[in-house]
């Protein structure tokens, strides 16, 4: 997230409505798994009931939830409740000082709170997304690896992505492969390529001795764009075909032209035929590759924050 923010006026955003209208289309249309994230999406006033209205939609398979923790230890049980069948923290660091300077945020307890609480209660999985950065906070490898494997939750270490424009560290100074994460844990744990695959471009190792997964993601070191099956619907209503390309569509326009709003969006007698149409035109768009180039100023000028993390 950029230091100096500017939020978007209301009217800018979609509503919760539109979003679950949005999702419901999709679903419709033949999608079985659906995430949702952030900035940090359990911030939203009534996201609670959206998460309801999503994760009982007929059709749907899996309800996942990205947060960055804060809120977990009050909403944790209420999300499992809702129909959240996945939850990723975000998590880059074990340490109180580090995570201050990192999140510009003193909730380094709280968000440990909430993990201890969520890996008690039967989601189907929990994972800890990491992003790891050489000379910054990869000296805490083995620590947060332990300390997933130990509550029984799988852990993604990933490579950064070059979005927006940084001056606190050189991007191709920072930069720690996954292959590189591998070898070094490599000399801790016995690591056995995992035949399980799933939907996402997490590459999984098994553990010796334990139930869960070691994972990596690789943006640069390993292109996974062949694989890529994500779209990525952000706050302001724009369909983005990839993180690292600029090709979207609006498809708030659509929500709000006079023709589709003539009759309410949760209306049984609501037809969805335009935004149908602009999703299926949207996917047209889908590029082939991103083009990271770590000496290069970065492609893509918005934050992630402003993606949806």
């Amino acid at each position: 997230m950029d230091e100096d923010v500017t939020f978007l006026a209301r009217d800018h955003i979609l509503s919760l409505e539109e979003i679950v209208h949005v999702a419901k289309t999709f679903i419709a249309m033949g999608t079985k798994r659906i995430r949702i994230t952030g900035g940090e999406p359990l911030v939203r006033k009534n996201i609670l009931w959206a998460i309801e209205q999503i994760a009982n939609t007929p059709g749907l398979e899996e309800l996942t939830i990205t947060t960055n923790g804060s809120q977990l230890y009050k909403m944790a049980q209420r999300l499992l409740d809702a129909g959240v069948s996945r939850i990723n923290i975000s998590l880059d660091t074990l340490k109180a000082d580090r995570f201050h300077t990192l999140t510009r945020r003193d909730k380094f307890q709280q968000v440990i709170d909430g993990i201890e609480l969520a890996s008690k209660l039967p989601f189907k999985r929990l994972k800890i997304n990491s992003v790891m950065l050489k000379n910054h906070n990869d000296d805490e490898l083995f620590d947060l690896a332990q300390f997933a494997l130990d509550r029984k939750m799988d852990i993604s270490f990933i490579e950064e992505m070059p979005l927006g424009i940084i001056t606190d560290h050189n991007r191709a100074a920072t930069y720690l492969s996954s292959d590189d994460v591998i070898e070094t844990l490599g000399s801790r744990y016995e690591l056995t390529p995992s035949l399980t695959t799933t939907s996402g471009p997490t590459r999984y190792y098994q553990v010796t001795g334990y139930e869960h997964k070691i994972g990596v993601i690789s943006p640069h070191s390993h292109n996974f764009c062949d694989t890529c099956n994500r779209v990525r619907l952000t706050a302001e209503g724009r369909l983005l075909l990839c993180l690292g390309n600029e090709h979207s569509k609006d498809l708030k326009n659509v929500l709000r032209s006079p023709s589709y709003c003539s009759t309410p969006l949760n209306s049984k007698d609501h037809d969805a035929t335009a935004l149908e149409n602009a999703i299926i035109e949207a996917l047209a768009l889908k590029p082939h590759k991103h083009h990271f180039n770590l000496d290069e100023a970065p492609q893509i000028l918005r934050f992630m924050s402003a993606t949806g993390g």
